[in-house]
């Protein structure tokens, strides 16, 4: 066609091809301006359901008037042929700048960025893409991104949209353009596990495949691979991300972050491509996690207290003394300890048997301790760089505090109920009722809570819903899971379980609710990233190495050098 003129277009040069059309480069001679024309094969110009998507295709983009959203300037027709005016976006795409490798982790999260705002802002429409992937996402001369093609989109309200026996086969690979008569549509290596199987797909089909996107440009590889459709699709459904190809400066929030986008199962998934950009735009800012390699100094609090919370700081830093005597470098090289006393207004101390009182974030950041006001239970919050501590409202009668891994959020039992507090907002919620009152609760990075009342172990979604029992008591039996920690990768947890001879840690198998002794008798086990586990024992804190992968304990358990072991709590 180049040469040829369509209307008052004058075509110029090929573009791209694929199964839902053949994409040029013109000159629209009425304006002069260059564009980018859109048409059908000729060989399925006259097929009535193309010819539907196609002016589907041309409604839908007419709805996305956004600066990362290639803009569509009009339908129009020629001898014949149906054809799309399209913005002529200029630069590579995103398939072409892969193939040099991996992008740096700044570069590929801002990129990453400007696709989420620029998903947000379809799926505000009630439009879903359904074929995100490198080819469709122009990385312009200035900087900015552009996400080009919605023609598998289709517009939803409130619900969802199918991949249906009337929709066409995917790719494997953007590149790989020819494509046969099926029941799937899109490109195989991107689409969902649910969009694979063809089933109902809504917005968290874009998430999934915009985490994807995100992997691959962080690890320089390939997520799924395969040699044929099918080896794609299976590799989708049943293969797991290698989260070791991920590069070492990824911040522990994108880490959390793809996890939670690239869970196979859509309703754990992410559900709002918003809260990726909302996360992305944290960290980009520098306030989210921080990438490793960042020095940051916990600014200590001068204020004096009790000797409470002398002890209880003094015993974190006893943990990062230990790490360094056992390991010979500290437990976060870039992170300089420090120990201080911190003021908690109305505390009382801790109570035997009631529940840690007090739970640091893992950035380090934040302190939430539990105290008194006039005279119930309540939680309070400790930013760690201010002097200012601030009551949580709606925690009373809370106990056992814990941090999910982002450090956003609080979990706390209040008798039989399990709740969670935003510390940005305040925002509660309830997420589960036991049938006893809660213990002690453990927040995967994958997404989920694990929570025992003494008698059960249970599992249930971070966002709250039905309890899922693990471990229960054996008939005529008495069991007893006292505290639990979810270990990295979250197929597995360390359970505080009391035997004939007293408490021991043991493994378990969240797949197979298979037990493991470990051979170490004592309380609280403390799994750090150094590759020990810390736990209590004889009124010491004791540390065993310990390898996640194998879950094996490595060499004998010795005491730390500082030891501090408050009313049974580490």
């Amino acid at each position: 066609m180049i040469g040829q003129t369509l209307s008052h277009y004058r075509i110029t040069a090929a573009i791209g091809a694929g199964g839902m059309g053949e994409v040029y480069r013109a000159t629209d001679t009425k304006l002069r301006r260059e564009v980018a024309i859109k048409v059908l094969p000729s060989a399925v110009a006259g097929d009535a359901r193309r010819l539907a998507r196609f002016r589907r295709e041309a409604q839908l983009l007419a709805a996305l008037n956004h600066p990362n959203i290639a803009a569509i300037h009009g339908l129009e027709e020629a001898d014949g042929k149906p054809f799309l005016v399209l913005e002529l976006v200029e630069g590579k795409d995103l398939s072409e700048r892969l193939k040099r490798g991996a992008i740096p982790v700044d570069e590929a999260l801002e990129i990453g960025r400007q696709v989420a705002v620029a998903l947000e802002a379809a799926h505000e429409k009630g439009i879903v893409h359904r074929d995100l992937k490198p080819a469709n996402v122009k990385l312009t001369p200035e900087g900015q991104v552009k996400v080009l093609d919605f023609g598998l989109a289709k517009a939803y309200s409130g619900g969802a949209v199918s991949s249906g026996p009337a929709a066409l086969p995917p790719t494997p690979r953007a590149g790989i353009t020819q494509t046969m008569e099926g029941t799937i549509m899109g490109t195989a290596a991107y689409m969902s596990p649910e969009q694979a199987r063809g089933k109902v797909v809504d917005r968290r089909g874009d998430v999934w495949a915009f985490g994807v996107l995100l992997y691959e440009m962080l690890s320089g590889a390939e997520l799924f691979s395969g040699e044929t459709v099918t080896d794609l699709v299976a590799a989708v459904v049943t293969v797991e991300p290698d989260w070791e190809k991920l590069p070492p400066k990824t911040p522990l929030a994108i880490q959390r972050l793809l996890r939670r986008c690239l869970r196979k199962d859509q309703k754990e998934r992410l559900p709002d491509i918003g809260a990726a950009r909302l996360e992305l735009q944290e960290v980009l800012s520098g306030g989210g996690d921080d990438l490793p390699g960042k020095s940051e100094a916990v600014s200590p609090a001068r204020d004096q207290s009790g000797l409470f919370w002398a002890l209880a700081l003094a015993a974190v830093a006893a943990t990062a003394v230990a790490v360094w005597s056992l390991t010979g470098r500290p437990a976060t090289p870039s992170v300089e300890v420090r120990r201080f006393v911190v003021e908690a207004p109305q505390l009382q101390g801790l109570r035997s048997g009631d529940g840690h009182a007090f739970v640091f974030s893992r950035d380090g950041r934040h302190l939430v301790t539990r105290g008194l006001d006039g005279g119930d239970e309540v939680l309070y919050h400790r930013p760690l760089d201010t002097r200012e501590t601030r009551r949580l409202d709606g925690t009373e009668r809370s106990s056992a505090p814990f941090m999910s891994p982002d450090s956003q959020w609080v979990g706390f039992f209040r008798s039989r109920e399990l709740h969670k507090v935003s510390l940005v907002t305040g925002a509660q919620v309830q997420l589960a009722t036991f049938a006893q009152p809660g213990l002690n609760a453990s927040w995967s990075e994958e997404g989920f809570i694990l929570v025992t009342t003494g008698s059960t172990l249970y599992r249930l979604p971070e966002d709250g819903g039905a309890p899922q029992p693990l471990l229960e008591p054996a008939p005529g039996k008495a069991s007893r899971y006292n505290r639990v920690e979810v270990l990295p990768g979250g197929e597995a947890a360390l359970v505080e379980t009391l035997k004939s001879d007293g408490w021991h840690i043991v493994l378990l198998d969240l797949k197979t609710r298979e037990m493991s002794d470990l051979g170490l008798r004592g309380n609280d086990p403390t799994y750090v990233a150094a590759g020990y586990i810390l736990y209590g024992y004889e009124n010491k804190v004791w540390a065993v190495r310990f390898d996640p992968r194998l879950r094996a304990v490595r060499g004998a358990p010795v005491p730390t050098p500082e030891s501090v072991w408050i009313d049974g709590n580490l």
